[in-house]
């Protein structure tokens, strides 16, 4: 068996096809980081997987039945959530808290906070808390499936005793710039490193402005959380294009964007395009009918469409990650699959701030992720945080109960 490596083996050689230059390479890693990448030479390269950087979601609602936002949440699901997300590749991610009740999301956060404290592997890979809402557009339509009820003004008194709450790890805010105080509150947040994203929006072109000014850096999931019906022009997505400060997450699962819109944001924001999952739960479920706590009964198609099951027309959320959406785009002639690789790893890393933003270098966390392409599928075959493999696609269970790993300070990389 080709066993994970422990806290005592403390180097290793990782070989694979770089994802960037097509080339055989043997990357070498020393305690948890990237000591040296070297060419490889090898009879048949077609036998190698590829390997590039770990992918890194800014936005992880649930996923394997698992949800953060169904209360009461229990510390081992977060670290079996955690854990779970390895088999997608992912090494780095943002646990995603929506829109409800003050005290609910004061709860949330405590349990987030508590499951990073009691698990080093979850402290590793818990780079942030995304809160999504709940100071949102109260209309229908930008709201999305928020509730109504819990949606209130930009309240720093509020914010900080949910930061208080999460230890200091609430890292990104979604809201609405259409609230009267909202630049002073994106200021605030901005002062204190939180970055602050459009989202869930009916705001005006002075507003999304006025916030840019303020301190926003990116769009939520832009082209989603809208009117179904929006003026020519001015309206709010082009306000978020046009303006060269913001950041783009994009849902590219092939059923929440069209590929027009997609190509459009994709050459407008250039660098500064992503991916997010934006996953639920019912995400790496199997195929079939469920019962969901947005929209009742749902079904969730073997293309993996999640619907409401008497509207088949009508989303019920993302049930696809971002290895699914890097396919999707190469699919489609939308970008090579180096591009879309980065779109899911190197660039959201870049604007949070993270070390693995480095990428496949010498030097940077050795979060790693290994992927074959069998024709025009793309599948996760292992992966590997700060130089462990978590994941292998041959001995998926046991690696993923059973290994162990530490940071650089023997300790695990804080999230």
């Amino acid at each position: 068996m080709m066993a994970a490596m422990r806290l005592s083996q403390r180097q290793t050689r990782i070989e694979g096809i770089h994802y960037r230059t097509g080339l055989p390479v043997s990357v070498s890693v020393h305690d948890g980081r990237i000591q040296d990448i070297r060419p490889l030479t090898v009879d048949c390269k077609e036998a190698l997987p590829l390997i590039g950087p770990g992918l890194v979601d800014l936005q992880v609602n649930g996923y394997g039945g698992m949800d953060f936002n169904t209360l009461p949440l229990a510390e081992e699901t977060v670290h079996r959530l955690t854990r779970s997300l390895w088999r997608e590749g992912v090494t780095s991610y943002f646990p995603t808290v929506i829109t409800n009740s003050a005290e609910a999301i004061e709860e949330i956060m405590s349990v987030l906070r508590k499951s990073c404290e009691s698990d080093t592997e979850t402290r590793s890979c818990i780079a942030g808390i995304h809160l999504e809402g709940p100071f949102i557009s109260p209309e229908d339509g930008p709201r999305g499936a928020h509730p109504k009820r819990h949606v209130i003004p930009p309240s720093w008194p509020c914010f900080q005793k949910w930061q208080e709450a999460s230890g200091g790890s609430i890292k990104i805010v979604t809201l609405s710039p259409e609230w009267p105080d909202a630049p002073d509150f994106i200021a605030k947040c901005t002062e204190h490193g939180v970055v602050v994203s459009i989202g869930h929006t009916a705001a005006s072109e002075a507003q999304i402005v006025a916030a840019a000014a303020a301190g926003a850096r990116m769009s939520t999931h832009l082209g989603n959380g809208a009117h179904p019906m929006l003026p020519r022009h001015p309206n709010y997505l082009w306000s978020q294009l046009a303006h060269d400060d913001l950041w783009a997450s994009l849902i590219a699962d092939g059923f929440h964007l069209p590929e027009s819109f997609l190509k459009v944001v994709m050459r407008v924001k250039g660098e500064k395009a992503m991916l997010v999952s934006d996953a639920v739960s019912l995400s790496g479920m199997p195929p079939g009918e469920y019962e969901f706590h947005i929209g009742g009964k749902v079904v969730l198609t073997p293309q993996g469409k999640l619907h409401l099951s008497e509207h088949p027309n009508m989303l019920a959320g993302s049930a696809q990650m971002l290895v699914h959406g890097m396919e999707h785009l190469v699919k489609r002639g939308l970008c090579d699959l180096c591009e879309a690789w980065e779109m899911a790893s190197i660039r959201p890393a870049a604007l949070m701030r993270l070390p693995s933003q480095a990428g496949l270098e010498a030097g940077a966390p050795a979060d790693l992720t290994l992927i074959r392409r069998d024709g025009l599928k793309l599948r996760v075959v292992e992966t590997y945080k700060s130089g462990m493999r978590v994941y292998t696609h041959e001995n998926a269970q046991e690696i993923v109960q059973e290994t162990r790993f530490s940071g650089e300070d023997g300790s695990g990389e804080p999230g």
